[in-house]
C-alpha cells in the first residue's frame, strides 16, 4: 500500500513494486516520514537499515565489477548494483570502489584496492566485518586470499570477491550500523546481554 501511493525510493527513485529487490548500499527513503536508510550488513552477516543524514542519502558506494570498451571503444565499468558508468577515471580498476551521486549517476571519487585501505566482507561467514586490508594473497588458478585486520587487532582471511572498499585508512566513507563492524565471541556477547539487563534492572 505505501509502495503504490509512491512513498517508497530506492537510490532516489519511487518504487511502486512491493518485491522490488534492494541490495547492499542501496539508500532507502520514505520522504513523508523523513526516514533514510542504507542497506548494510551487521557483523552476524544480516541486512540492517542503518538510518543516515541527509548529506550521505546523496551519494552510495559501488563495487567496479568489469571494466571494458564497448563496440564503439567507449570505455565502460560494470558495478556490483548493475550500473554501467561511461568515461569513467583511466586509474580505475576492477574490485576498486566508486562513489556514486544517486541525482546525476556520475562517479565523485574513487578508492582503489589496496592494503591499507578500510573494508566490509560482504560475503561468508565475517560477512559485516569491518577492518583495514593488510596483505593480498594471489593464486593463479584459484582463489585470491585477503587479509584483514580489524579496529580491536582481530586478524582474518577471506576470498578476494568478499572484500568491498568503504574508504581510505581509518575513515570510511559511509557510516557504519551499531557495533561498527566489530565481531563479538560469544563469551562478549554475554557479558554485554548481562551489562544492559544490570543497568536496566
Amino acid at each position: 500500500m505505501i509502495c503504490m501511493q509512491k512513498h517508497v525510493q530506492v537510490d532516489g527513485k519511487v518504487r511502486t513494486d512491493p518485491n522490488f529487490p534492494a541490495g547492499f548500499m542501496d539508500v532507502i527513503e520514505i520522504p513523508k516520514a523523513a526516514d533514510q536508510f542504507r542497506l548494510i550488513f551487521d557483523t552476524k552477516g544480516r541486512f540492517v537499515l542503518h538510518r543516515i543524514s541527509d548529506e550521505e542519502k546523496a551519494y552510495k558506494l559501488c563495487r567496479v565489477r568489469a571494466q571494458n570498451l564497448t563496440s564503439k571503444k567507449v570505455p565502460v565499468i560494470v558495478t556490483h548494483d548493475g550500473r554501467t558508468i561511461r568515461y569513467p577515471d583511466p586509474l580505475i580498476k576492477v574490485n576498486d570502489t566508486v562513489k556514486v551521486d544517486l541525482a546525476t549517476g556520475k562517479v565523485l571519487s574513487y578508492f582503489k584496492f589496496e592494503a591499507g585501505n578500510m573494508c566490509i566482507i560482504t560475503k561468508g561467514r565475517n560477512t559485516g566485518r569491518v577492518g583495514t586490508v593488510t596483505h593480498v594473497e594471489h593464486h593463479p588458478g584459484s582463489f585470491d586470499i585477503v587479509t584483514v585486520r580489524d579496529s580491536v587487532g582481530h586478524s582474518f582471511s577471506t576470498r578476494l570477491e568478499n572484500v568491498f572498499i568503504i574508504g581510505t585508512k581509518d575513515s570510511p566513507e559511509v557510516t557504519l550500523p551499531k557495533g561498527k563492524g566489530v565481531k563479538l565471541s560469544i563469551l562478549e556477547e554475554r557479558d554485554l546481554i548481562a551489562k544492559k539487563k544490570k543497568a536496566s534492572a
